[in-house]
């Protein structure tokens, strides 16, 4: 399962509000090859699934997620953060070995 914060969901339910997002909107997570730790996170809203994606929801957020990211993403909580070292969504794996600085990227 993928799990979200609750700062992470009043920031998703902000943004859907301010940019006119229709109530079948979700959010993709996903992870994809790159980054200075072999692997990055990629999230959007989204409203078209397809045929083997996974799908969760948590404090009425739905996640979404593709087969070949559960992989990497299972028991992941997306948070969001607006502290003095940045402001945005990040996500707190627990199947990451090791992540770069930024915390855009990571390693199993």
């Amino acid at each position: 399962m993928i799990f979200i914060s609750e700062k992470a969901k009043e920031r998703v339910e902000k943004i859907w509000k301010d940019d006119h997002l229709s109530p079948d909107h979700f959010v993709r997570v996903s992870v994809t090859s790159g980054g200075c730790s072999g692997l990055s996170y990629d999230m959007k809203f989204d409203n078209e699934l397809t045929k083997n994606d996974e799908v969760f929801e948590d404090k009425g957020i739905k996640l979404v997620v593709d087969p070949k990211s559960i992989l990497y993403l299972l028991g992941t909580e997306l948070d969001f953060s607006e502290g003095l070292n940045g402001k945005g969504f990040y996500f707190n794996n627990p199947n990451a070995s090791r992540t770069c600085s930024c915390g855009e990227s990571f390693s199993l």
